[in-house]
């Protein structure tokens, strides 16, 4: 039992360096994540969570929300309290609610702790099954019949499939129960929830597999809505309508993704150059200048922020458009306009240094400096900021801080040898009890225990 116990490690270990939850999509086990970066999207996502988080206990500082693209209809948990959400998900939806729903339904996982049961039923059932397997090879060895080898490994199989897909089914119950307990604290209907599942119902044989019990990783379909349906019977916030501030960030989110993601021609079919909505004027306004109509593309822009000059938004997408056509002082005015209205967007003022850097202007690149400092404080993870910020302090003959900031990006891509390199650099480099060498020393530190 002791080797069993062992191997049963093995292959927990070997499961959950991919992917820890199971609704988690192929990609993220494969390694294969497509991931979607944009400020207003972000926000628009932050303010559905953000009294859901509050309900639930969570603190919103330590949660990160992932969104990547991938068509189809999903949003799961990992370790570390990361949400990711499938722009898919986003496109479909027809309203907030319905985003809102299965947000809070994820967040029933990182309350419910299914991801460290999650990790105990993974080796309850590779255990039944590993003994399935052994007694399937003593049955074999002692009547001669090597066919009973196979049927033992089936019957493994067989055991800790259902075992497991069980446990789950329970989880995801566990989850919808927690997210109308949510939508209710918050005063949000559940009936986002309930329509979102109709429309999950039409994909119902992805989650079946021809109405096969065992073979699904989540309760079926139409036990889910009777649940919900149960709970609107019953709920004071069912009539509540989904917010109009929230309903109008969802279709201006909707409107950028079909813009960006769809292909330009399906995207200029759908919404009609006479169309009024503003998501239809992102949408257009993005396809255009994805077709390289540039002029097009900015008029629809210009004539969005002559209807709302105060929406930092719009002037961020007038910057990407700009950026993206190579305009970078136009790009760079607009940018700066958007942050003036919102200081702490990191992402803009991560393309906005991008672009000051690339002035190859003295002023320009302490600027870009300035508004790394301030990305930093929120995006510190994120290696492309380091580059950046080794590019300007090279071009400003700092050696030491362009060691260090060389150092930061390479660990963040797992470049251990040459992250200790560019530490040690610049620690040689860099004042004794600086800062800066203090953060070298901590690279170096971390590299150690990498080895």
């Amino acid at each position: 039992m002791k080797r069993i116990r062992s191997v049963v490690g093995i292959i927990v270990g070997a499961c959950l360096a991919g992917a820890v939850f199971l609704t988690a999509p192929p990609a993220v086990a494969q390694g294969g994540l497509k991931v979607i970066r944009d400020t207003e999207i972000e926000n628009t996502i932050r303010a559905y969570l953000a009294p859901l988080f509050s309900a639930a206990g969570l603190d919103a500082d330590t949660m990160r929300v992932t969104i990547v693209n991938d068509p189809r209809l999903n949003a799961f948990v990992t370790g570390g309290r990361r949400i990711f959400v499938h722009t898919g998900l986003l496109m479909r939806a027809e309203s907030p609610g319905q985003v809102i729903g299965v947000l809070a339904h994820e967040i029933g996982h990182i309350t419910g702790g299914h991801l460290a049961r999650l990790q105990e039923a993974l080796e309850n059932a590779t255990t039944k099954s590993i003994i399935a397997m052994v007694l399937g090879g003593a049955v074999a060895i002692a009547s001669g019949n090597p066919a009973g080898l196979g049927a033992g490994a089936t019957a493994g199989a067989t055991i800790a499939q259902r075992s497991m897909l069980a446990y789950n089914r329970t989880m995801e119950q566990s989850a919808d129960q927690t997210a109308v307990n949510l939508l209710d604290e918050t005063g949000q209907s559940a009936q986002g929830l309930y329509d979102f599942l109709h429309i999950l119902k039409t994909q119902s044989a992805l989650y079946t597999a021809g109405g096969n019990l065992y073979t699904s990783s989540h309760p079926l379909t139409k036990q889910r809505i009777d649940f919900v349906e149960q709970h609107l019977a019953h709920s004071k916030f069912t009539n509540v309508p989904d917010r109009p501030d929230l309903m109008a960030m969802h279709r201006r989110m909707r409107g950028k993704l079909k813009g960006f993601l769809d292909p330009p021609e399906k995207t200029l079919r759908h919404y009609r150059p006479d169309d009024p909505r503003i998501e239809a004027r992102y949408a257009r306004s993005i396809a255009l200048s994805r077709t390289n109509e540039v002029e097009e593309a900015l008029r629809i822009i210009d004539g969005l922020l002559t209807d709302a000059p105060d929406d930092p938004f719009r002037h961020e997408l007038k910057g990407d458009i700009l950026r993206e056509a190579q305009r970078v002082p136009e790009a760079i005015e607009s940018y700066e306009t958007a942050i003036r209205m919102l200081p702490w967007a990191a992402l803009i003022r991560i393309h906005l240094a991008r672009l000051q850097v690339e002035r190859n202007d003295p002023r320009q690149t302490e600027k870009a400096l300035e508004n790394l400092e301030q990305a930093l404080r929120y995006e510190r993870d994120t290696p492309i900021v380091w580059r950046i910020a080794a590019t300007a302090y090279g071009r400003l003959g700092n050696r030491g801080m362009t060691a260090l900031a060389l150092a930061e990006e390479a660990f963040l891509r797992n470049k251990t040898k040459i992250a200790r390199s560019n530490a040690e650099r610049a620690l040689k480099l860099l004042p004794e009890g600086s800062p800066g060498a203090f953060q070298a020393q901590d690279i170096l530190s971390a590299t150690e225990k990498l080895k």
